[in-house]
């Protein structure tokens, strides 16, 4: 492959004038890649937490100094945003999960008020996570754990501080949920550790979750001994494939082991999903590596991969790279945004696949975490095209557990 490696100021000025630098120099996110990742500005005195480009505004939407759910030094763990994406008031309010091991809940900001309660908490709930709105106007959100559950809950924008209800969805799969991609017709999912699988959900009834089918991804070129996770042939998980039905008695007890029966393709680590157009995106952070899954010619294809499109990362060295791709958003004009489970946490914004081939043609660096514990997560764009929502996760500063937001201004 070997397209373009943007890297900072270096590289981009070799090519100052390309089609991908006029890309990023337009649009609602327009930005000239930053010079590297915050190696040397880690600190816990910051009052922005990004490197950022020029030409944005960061602002704290709500952290532990405004909300503080769990106390006593204890982080909240502020883990995924979404917007009420559709229905009253739609875009006002900003719903999170926080991903403590137990006593998990669900808070909500009013983006006009700068109100935050917790909406949903539960004894039972351990590491929230992944939170998706859905076309039919409900919220799910999961659990990142052995044995996890996906949740649907109920968000009355009418009323949307008043306790959410909500119901747990087994046939949606019992598995380490995180990401969490939901359209018209079905619910993509992923199980995420070294040996995970994706997986579609397909409800008998349009918006109705209690019933269906969950398939599990298998590659048609492979051996069923070749769809094993193995760290040394991962880049070989490439290529055609189909959608394989699964025992849902099964599932709804353990699909991870309902996917091993009919031998589906497992991943490194997948974490994140996201649908853009016909596409699913899935970042799997073992391989450093997040795939374009083409939904209509059911082709799967490495979009953005450390070494390939994008340079790797040599911390000691204080080399910018791509390293441990977490979660992932869709930019208004259609680009795939990527954020690092790594220190110093890196935002990547990827060019189109212009020449067809599954690959980002260009992949640019737009910010850096300067907190020297923290990552960031979260990664979401509502209503607003210039506004990214991110959370600066288990920070080394105090009280800064939260949410912020970068604007183009």
């Amino acid at each position: 492959m070997n397209k373009h490696l943007i890297t900072g100021a270096t590289v981009c000025a070799l090519l100052v004038g390309s089609a991908g630098i006029a890309a990023a120099a337009n649009g609602p996110m327009a930005f000239e890649p930053i010079d590297g990742s915050a190696y040397g500005q880690q600190s816990t005195d910051w009052a922005e937490p990004l490197v950022a480009p020029e030409g944005f505004t960061q602002e704290l939407v709500s952290d532990e100094t405004v909300l503080d759910i769990y106390g006593g030094g204890v982080d909240d763990l502020t883990d995924m945003n979404v917007q009420n994406e559709t229905g009253p008031r739609a875009g006002r309010y900003l719903i999170r999960t926080h991903e403590v091991g137990s006593n998990g809940s669900v808070s909500v900001v009013d983006l006009e008020t700068g109100r935050t309660e917790v909406v949903a908490q539960d004894e039972s709930f351990r590491r929230l996570d992944g939170i998706e709105w859905t076309p039919w106007g409900t919220v799910l959100f999961a659990e990142e754990t052995r044995g996890g559950r996906l949740f649907e809950g109920y968000f009355d924008a009418k009323d949307p501080f008043a306790r959410m209800e909500w119901v747990e969805r087994p046939e949606v799969g019992i598995i380490r949920h995180e990401g969490i991609g939901a359209t018209s017709d079905a619910v993509y999912v992923i199980d995420e550790f070294n040996g995970g699988s994706i997986f579609k959900f397909e409800p008998s009834k349009r918006g109705d979750l209690s019933d269906g089918q969950l398939y599990a991804l298998k590659l048609t070129g492979l051996e069923d001994d070749q769809q094993v996770w193995d760290y040394a042939t991962y880049t070989d998980k490439v290529g055609a494939f189909e959608w394989v039905a699964l025992d849902m008695d099964q599932v709804v007890v353990d699909a991870d082991a309902a996917s091993d029966a009919v031998n589906a393709t497992e991943f490194g680590r997948p974490e994140d999903v996201e649908v853009i157009g016909q596409k699913l995106y899935v970042a799997n952070t073992t391989e450093d590596r997040v795939v374009q899954i083409d939904l209509k010619k059911q082709v799967l294809s490495s979009f953005v991969h450390a070494g390939d499109n994008v340079p790797v990362e040599d911390k000691a060295g204080e080399v910018t790279g791509f390293n441990g791709p977490d979660n992932l958003a869709k930019g208004a004009d259609g680009r795939l945004w990527i954020v690092e489970d790594n220190v110093p946490s890196d935002i990547w914004v990827t060019q189109p696949d212009t020449d067809q081939d599954g690959a980002a043609d260009e992949v640019e660096l737009f910010a850096s975490l300067k907190d020297p514990g923290a990552e960031i997560s979260g990664i979401y764009f509502g209503k607003d095209p210039q506004t990214l929502f991110f959370n600066v996760q288990h920070p080394a500063k105090e009280l800064a557990d939260g949410t912020w937001s970068i604007i183009r201004r």
